[in-house]
């Protein structure tokens, strides 16, 4: 005998009221968005290479690496304020070291940390150096605010164009909520901010605009159903009908980005524990944060008429009618 599986996060035809905790999501968005941006100045993001500039080397010992020892050397060859941590495995260690003037004086930096560590731990191999001017750096900071600035505006349009512009305000405002949550998540972790972290930004973005999308494809759908229901009732209906697809999609992105912050090590593992706290950001705001901001501009705008109507309870079939009035 077989059985079909049926597994199901949330029940289906679920009558949650959702927007009775708007103001509760609202007020602890502002709240936690606000602590972000006050983080960010102080005691601001942790910058990488990419964005700070200077050397970063990767050395690889032929046992497990002797931290204090290694920076004692760097600190003897005339390097100023090496920082040396942990890479990996115990035997991988990350050299990050200031900018030089010249390629020449490069070099010299270069050839001073591979005798260092030859001295402390013979066998001692340099896998990777980078070195960015901060010049350069500078140059790539100004890009990456322009390129996150251009992603909110084409959202807005997008959006604008394919439904009400009470939507596209709805979406890019929770956007960037959900954008300097992140920028807190990073300070606080204290993970390097660097092209990698940019691209996970925006991964988060990309996720929660489409995650907000599905849920307005179905508002816009019922709001031609039913055209007498009250904004608010029709939100909520909307947002219950999307309930599985929306939690199950980001249980499934969750579930494959784990094994990355766990098992991913250093090159991976901040990338992924950034996704995670997006992935949770992004779904939770568009319940309890982009859906309010919809319901605050479009209640006297996209739903006009009855104080108090019979309409569709939430869950129930087209057929189902119940008095509803406004909570």
């Amino acid at each position: 005998m077989f059985f079909k599986p049926a597994f199901r996060l949330v029940r289906d035809n679920t009558t949650y009221h959702f927007m009775k905790g708007r103001f509760a999501g609202l007020i602890g968005s502002a709240i936690l968005s606000t602590a972000s941006a006050v983080l960010f100045f102080y005691p601001g993001l942790n910058l990488g290479i990419d964005f700070k500039g200077g050397i970063v080397m990767e050395l690889r010992t032929p046992g497990p690496a002797d931290y204090p020892g290694l920076r004692a050397a760097l600190v003897a060859a005339g390097l100023h304020e090496p920082g040396v941590q942990r890479f990996g495995a115990d035997n991988q260690v990350l050299v990050r070291l200031e900018t030089q003037a010249t390629e020449a004086a490069t070099q010299q930096v270069v050839t001073k940390v591979r005798e260092a560590a030859e001295k402390v731990q013979p066998g001692t191999k340099i896998q990777r150096t980078d070195a960015v001017g901060a010049s350069v750096s500078a140059e790539l900071f100004r890009d990456v605010l322009l390129a996150l600035g251009l992603s909110l505006l084409m959202i807005l349009v997008y959006i604008w164009f394919r439904f009400e512009w009470q939507f596209a305000v709805g979406a890019v405002v929770t956007l960037l909520l959900d954008v300097t949550k992140a920028i807190g998540f990073l300070v606080v972790t204290r993970f390097d901010f660097d092209l990698v972290m940019v691209g996970a930004i925006l991964t988060i973005i990309g996720y929660s605009t489409n995650d907000k999308v599905v849920v307005y494809d179905r508002m816009r759908e019922n709001l031609r159903r039913y055209k007498t229901m009250p904004l608010r009732e029709l939100i909520d209906l909307s947002i219950n009908e999307t309930l599985n697809r929306t939690l199950g999609t980001s249980m499934t992105v969750f579930l494959a980005s784990l094994p990355l912050a766990l098992f991913g090590g250093a090159n991976l593992s901040g990338f992924a524990w950034v996704m995670l706290f997006g992935i949770v950001i992004g779904t939770s705001s568009s319940i309890f944060i982009a859906a309010p901001i919809l319901l605050f501009l479009g209640e006297n705008r996209l739903r006009r008429g009855a104080q108090e109507v019979a309409v569709p309870a939430p869950g129930a079939k087209d057929g189902s009618k119940t008095p509803l009035g406004r909570r």
